[in-house]
């Protein structure tokens, strides 16, 4: 058994040569982020990633735990086309859970050996954002403009693992909250990331109650024009079809809550999510 395990790691010897030195965006949830077993598995299987050469950069959410506090306040979170609407009361509570999560993913990867550094997207321009409009006025919800990828660089550079808080600064002084799956892939697209891997609470993307583990763009689209899925996974797909078009080398969508789902999505050739390629 033991000579069988040590044989197997000969099998991640392809993926080590073909990744080495390349940038992976890795976007976690906040129903992840709950979890203090996953939270720890993450930034174990993250700080593996650097060691074997690789550049992983981290966007998070925080969703549920912006909802929870807003409720503890007396607040009520609404929501319109999947975005929470945000008045400046909500920002300013958005900022706060952001920048808490923010310090402790950090803070759980540094404990794992490597350097982290945790980052809001209002830090030197990181995320340079104005007033989101597409779905109507719901406050300060912002759409990205551009990319700070010199900083990403730096610290990618001086071996820091980037771990970034979705939200943006505007022009006009103002703060804006942003979408993570979007901010990560506008990330990934700017810095023409290997791979883009949204880490949710799902297994991926299923169709007739089936994993489906494989997608090209054109298929992609068809699952969301057929109504094969619904609810948040439509955006996630819609970020995973922007960042292929942007020049990302494949998506991945994967359940977060599975300690070895990142690595076993990466180096193996079956994988155990949706991957999503431009063709």
């Amino acid at each position: 058994m033991k000579r069988e395990k040590m044989e197997n790691l000969f099998e991640i010897l392809p993926y080590l040569k073909e990744f080495h030195d390349k940038s992976f965006v890795i976007k976690i949830g906040g129903n992840v982020l709950k979890n203090d077993d996953s939270k720890k598995s993450f930034a174990q299987s993250v700080v593996l990633l650097k060691h074997m050469g690789m550049n992983p950069i981290v966007v998070h959410g925080g969703g549920p735990e912006i909802t929870h506090l807003m409720n503890q306040l007396g607040m009520k979170a609404a929501f319109h086309n999947g975005y929470r609407v945000t008045d400046e009361k909500t920002m300013e509570i958005v900022e706060m859970v952001l920048s808490k999560l923010n310090k402790d993913i950090a803070s759980c990867i540094t404990a794992q050996g490597v350097k982290a550094i945790g980052l809001s997207g209002k830090d030197a321009s990181l995320l340079i954002a104005k007033k989101d409009l597409s779905n109507g006025d719901i406050g300060y919800v912002g759409t990205i403009e551009k990319v700070n990828t010199q900083l990403i660089q730096i610290l990618v550079e001086k071996n820091y693992i980037p771990v970034i808080a979705p939200i943006g600064s505007g022009e006009d002084g103002k703060s804006y909250n942003i979408n993570a799956d979007i901010a990560a892939a506008e990330i990934a697209k700017s810095i023409c990331a290997e791979k883009l891997i949204l880490l949710t609470d799902v297994d991926g993307v299923f169709q007739d109650g089936k994993l489906i583990s494989y997608l090209t763009v054109q298929s992609a689209q068809a699952i969301i024009d057929n109504k094969v899925v619904e609810g948040g996974m439509i955006p996630k797909i819609q970020c995973a079809i922007f960042a292929l078009k942007g020049g990302v080398k494949s998506v991945h969508i994967i359940n977060g809550n599975s300690p070895i789902s990142l690595l076993a999505e990466i180096f193996t050739l079956e994988g155990v999510g949706t991957m999503i390629k431009k063709e």
